[in-house]
């Protein structure tokens, strides 16, 4: 489990936009956002580096 906080995670639009990169990332990845406290968990055998890698390239730097 890749647990990530996004600060700039602020709205739907970001949420589906996450959504969609970690997808990109990984097709069979679980994702569960809360955006209220700016969480991601992320279910994946890939590396996180991966995940924050492709996020940051969205706008969305980890906390």
């Amino acid at each position: 489990m890749i647990e990530l906080t996004l600060p700039t995670m602020t709205c739907g639009h970001c949420v589906k936009t996450v959504t969609e990169t970690v997808q990109r990332v990984d097709a069979a990845a679980r994702v569960a956002i809360d955006l209220p406290t700016h969480a991601v968990r992320i279910e994946s055998a890939r590396p996180a580096e991966a995940f924050t890698a492709a996020l940051a390239e969205e706008g969305f730097e980890a906390a």
